[in-house]
């Protein structure tokens, strides 16, 4: 059975984690595939928009125990340097929008590889929890990174030591995920967000996931002068032109991320 599910449909690549007997627990060869399809979605020129979720009860439950603990365990400075570090960094430079659609619960590295995504709902019978503390590690996979950014440094240091379950109506009000849905209409709801991103300007939510990244790091004055250089492009690009003629003439848009 293969770990992970893949197919495009409506520009739009579906990747979906499927080891649902293992809560889609990530050992190796899950990590390095989801690395060669985040590649693969990065060159794809009919790939216009990410959507990433989970098979069966689960998101992810983060790193397969089995794989450290085994007669050949990996070494979690393989596992961090190897699997989850190149996740994040694919994901975040990316130069397309990623949507991460938890079904379930997402535990671990696989609660913080959803938060580091572009867009994240969730299911309203999802959860997340930072579990390290519970068997004495420390948050990883960018969770220290961007948690805080989301929630604040206090919430987030509370969740990372007592380890919390946060319920996704919870994590939709503290700012944790974007929004979440009812379970009836979970999928529905966030394959049309994606499925919307990929019918808009990808080139320009390229350039404002540069200038976000950027915004991680920068002062007010340098973030202006990113700002500054990125909109030039944005301006430079074919649907730029077609957002602008398309509202001169009153007409809906047809973007190609040119």
């Amino acid at each position: 059975m293969d770990p992970i599910l893949f197919e495009i449909k409506n520009s739009v690549a579906h990747l979906t984690l499927n080891r649902p007997e293992k809560y889609n627990a990530f050992n190796r060869e899950m990590a390095l595939l989801l690395q060669v399809l985040l590649d693969n979605c990065a060159a794809e020129k009919s790939v216009r928009a990410i959507y990433i979720t989970g098979n069966g009860k689960a998101f992810s439950a983060g790193q397969d125990l089995a794989e450290v603990t085994g007669e050949n365990p990996v070494g979690f400075e393989k596992i961090l340097s190897e699997h989850y570090n190149p996740i994040v960094t694919k994901i975040r430079s990316l130069n397309k929008p990623v949507v991460c659609a938890v079904n379930g619960v997402a535990a671990g590295a696989g609660a913080n590889i959803a938060l580091c995504c572009d867009i994240v709902v969730a299911s309203e019978s999802a959860s997340f929890i930072q579990a390290f503390s519970k068997i004495g590690l420390i948050p990883d996979s960018g969770g220290t990174y961007f948690l805080p950014r989301l929630i604040g440094f206090q919430k987030a240091s509370a969740l990372m030591m007592l380890g919390d379950k946060v319920e996704a109506i919870e994590a939709e009000r503290i700012g944790m995920i974007y929004k979440y849905f009812n379970t009836d209409n979970f999928i529905q709801e966030s394959v049309a967000i994606a499925e919307r991103l990929a019918q808009m300007p990808t080139k320009a939510f390229a350039l404002t996931k540069k200038a976000l990244n950027e915004s991680l790091q920068n002062n007010l004055q340098a973030q202006l002068q990113i700002e500054d250089a990125l909109q030039y492009e944005a301006a430079h690009t074919e649907d730029y032109s077609e957002g602008v003629n398309a509202f001169i003439e009153k007409r809906k848009p047809i973007f190609k991320g040119l």
